[in-house]
């Protein structure tokens, strides 16, 4: 049994598949490939944030083991807040679908915006760089299981600012696990507390290494997070497994809106943190 949480609402909710002896396949037919935009701009507290990494990649059919990159795009992050706004370059590395900037200047509370230039189309997207509150403790307790067996409980408490509604973005990496597993929650009932995450997993053991983190983020991509979440349910809880199905983000297509992108631009600080189980 393993789960992230906080004290008062659960934040990934676990789904059990019953195995079927025979396989069935079933004819899908295959769309026209889209393309997804994975625009999540993370200044790690502690650094400058001036490496930064954008990924472009095609939808693919459902069954396919592949996912395609998407190369020979154009990729900018503008700071418009600025009275002479800064456009910055994401130049991709060799034909990976993956874009880097090594000059990033991430500011709180600015406003940037995302443009690329794919195929002759024109996508675009705008948001608020989000600050983070830090990881200040953790704590490890032993808790009773079922049918006797104990299981490790890890808490990681960061502290609400009382002055703004927030929404954070909670993860955790267990060095047992292939993916990470991600939650989402809000201070509704908790501003201006201190507040905690927890996970608890019956396999671990001492000396697995437990990597977690939490990012401020807005409410719009906490429902984004929230679906992309539930959609993932049978990947594990990893949102980012595999292209985030018909779920629509905050990036539109100036060139052609009907033909909308997949993804999310997204900016915030993010806390990370990392403990070995006593």
């Amino acid at each position: 049994m393993k789960k992230i949480k906080l004290y008062i609402a659960i934040l990934i909710t676990s789904i059990s598949l019953i195995s079927c002896e025979d396989v069935v396949n079933v004819n899908l037919e295959t769309g026209t490939p889209k393309l997804v935009i994975d625009a999540s701009i993370q200044w790690q507290k502690g650094t400058t944030g001036s490496l930064q990494k954008i990924k472009l990649t095609n939808s693919t059919d459902f069954y396919s083991n592949t996912i395609p990159v998407a190369t020979g795009a154009i990729v900018t992050v503008t700071n418009t807040t600025l009275s002479t706004p800064v456009t910055y370059q994401f130049i991709e590395d060799g034909q990976t679908g993956e874009y880097i900037c090594t000059n990033f200047n991430p500011i709180i509370d600015d406003v940037y915006e995302l443009s690329v230039a794919y195929k002759g189309q024109n996508y675009t997207s705008s948001s608020k760089f989000m600050s983070t509150p830090i990881i200040e403790k953790t704590e490890q307790t032993i808790k009773p299981g079922f049918g006797g067996k104990d299981i490790y409980e890890i808490k990681y408490y960061f502290q609400d600012n009382p002055t703004e509604n927030n929404f954070y973005l909670v993860g955790l990496k267990n060095s047992n696990l292939v993916h990470p597993e991600y939650g989402v929650l809000t201070d509704e009932f908790t501003q201006g507390n201190l507040m905690f995450a927890i996970y608890q997993d019956d396999k671990l053991k001492k000396g697995d290494v437990l990597a977690y983190s939490v990012e401020g983020i807005t409410e719009k991509y906490s429902n984004y997070m929230s679906k992309l979440i539930n959609i993932a349910g049978s990947e594990g809880g990893n949102p980012f497994s595999t292209p985030p199905a018909t779920l629509r983000g905050n990036i539109i297509n100036k060139t052609n809106p009907d033909d909308y992108p997949f993804g999310y631009f997204h900016l915030s600080e993010i806390d990370s943190k990392s403990y070995t189980i006593q």
